[in-house]
């Protein structure tokens, strides 16, 4: 299926690109989240009008992008988690649980889909977390587990 992108997407392509998708990911994530149009030739020549509009609006998100990632960028952020005497979690730490702890500390909105831990976390330590902030924009955050209590 031929979809016309409103925004740049990492690995997929850039504003007024026309790209072919599967049907799925056309319908159920780009269309649906406003981030591409069905490619017709009403629609061709409507993004073409408003491409300077979308690529000023694409460099605000960036310049954004930016400024969060200046101030989050090598941050380290503790987590306390219920953990075994051999320092192993109970479950693991999820990309929400990151969120919430950004949100917590420094009042940024970052959505989980955002995050992409380097390797599952799933002991104490200190752990490198990626956080995509826009397509052309990375931070990166070490994630320091401590233990809250161990239980016998």
């Amino acid at each position: 299926m031929k979809v016309i992108l409103l925004e740049n997407l990492r690995r997929i392509g850039s504003i007024g690109e026309i790209i072919d998708v599967k049907r799925g990911f056309a319908r159920n994530y780009l269309i649906s989240s406003k981030k591409a149009l069905y490619a017709s030739k009403e629609n061709i020549a409507e993004v073409e009008k408003i491409k300077s509009e979308l690529g000023k609006k694409d460099t605000e998100k960036k310049k954004e992008a930016q400024k969060i990632s200046e101030q989050i960028n090598n941050k380290e952020y503790e987590i306390k988690k219920l953990s075994t005497e051999n320092k192993e979690l109970y479950g693991s730490v999820k990309p929400t649980e990151i969120a919430k702890l950004i949100q917590e500390n420094d009042k940024f909105d970052i959505k989980p889909s955002m995050i992409q831990p380097i390797t599952e976390i799933k002991s104490l330590g200190k752990f490198k977390v990626k956080i995509i902030l826009h397509s052309e924009v990375d931070s990166e955050i070490t994630v320091n587990v401590v233990t809250a209590d161990t239980i016998q």
